[in-house]
């Protein structure tokens, strides 16, 4: 038995389905409530006001998490169906059109256009749906849409950054609120850059930066927005 067949790669792309819909959702969750929560607290509202806001900030943008990914990642699942289906009728109508359509993909990515004749031949022998839905409009498994898992890993992802701040405002003294929310989310910030990146094989330095500064800019323009106003909205 060769090494192969006794190891089994894991590769990081695998992760990304989930991944890249927990880090948009718990990314979201803090930015969004901390630069809510420090707008307000900027405008000299009281402690009961910040925590209105802040929660329903959270349940108002865990549902739009939820719905967004939802409604977007179910468009793209109907246009992979409908890029399937069109193939099934292809493959139905005029196989040997497919069989050189296939060994054309082959051809473009380096192969002698005779052993891609047989790569072609050989594949749709076995799957020629999933060979064609993998190789001409890349289709796979790893790739293909979940609209009720990433719906699901969003919200719950939110919830979770969100709750962060919210946290803060419960433990920090009311004359505190904007500096300790502000510190601390930057610090949760760059924890789920490191987090994200280290998971997803990045460089953890650059995620980390780059999660931090935007999460910075944002509280900084709502506790500007605070100031100038000076009232809750």
């Amino acid at each position: 038995m060769s090494r192969l067949r006794l190891h089994a790669e894991k590769h990081l792309v695998d992760r990304i389905g989930w991944l890249r819909a927990a880090v948009l959702g718990a990314n979201d969750g803090i930015v969004s409530t901390a630069s809510l929560i420090v707008g307000v607290a900027a405008a000299t509202a009281t402690r009961n006001d910040v925590l209105i806001a802040g929660v329903a900030g959270l349940v108002a943008g865990a549902m739009s998490m939820a719905a967004g990914e939802y409604v977007s990642v179910s468009s793209q699942s109907d246009t992979e169906r409908a890029d399937i289906t069109r193939e099934r009728k292809e493959l139905s109508d005029n196989i040997a059109f497919e069989l050189d359509e296939l060994a054309d993909v082959y051809v473009t990515r380096g192969v002698d256009r005779e052993l891609a004749l047989r790569v072609a031949e050989q594949m749709m022998a076995k799957d020629a749906l999933t060979a064609h839905a993998r190789d001409e409009l890349g289709i796979s498994e790893i790739t293909t849409a979940r609209p009720v898992q990433a719906a699901l890993t969003s919200a719950a992802t939110f919830s979770l950054g969100a709750a962060m701040p919210l946290l803060m405002v419960v433990v920090a003294p009311v004359g505190t609120l904007v500096p300790v929310v502000s510190v601390a989310s930057l610090a949760f910030l760059a924890l789920l850059g490191a987090v994200g990146a280290r998971a997803g094989g990045a460089d953890v330095l650059r995620a980390t930066a780059r999660v931090t500064f935007w999460g910075a800019l944002a509280m900084a323009l709502t506790a500007g927005i605070g100031k100038v106003f000076g009232t809750v909205v």
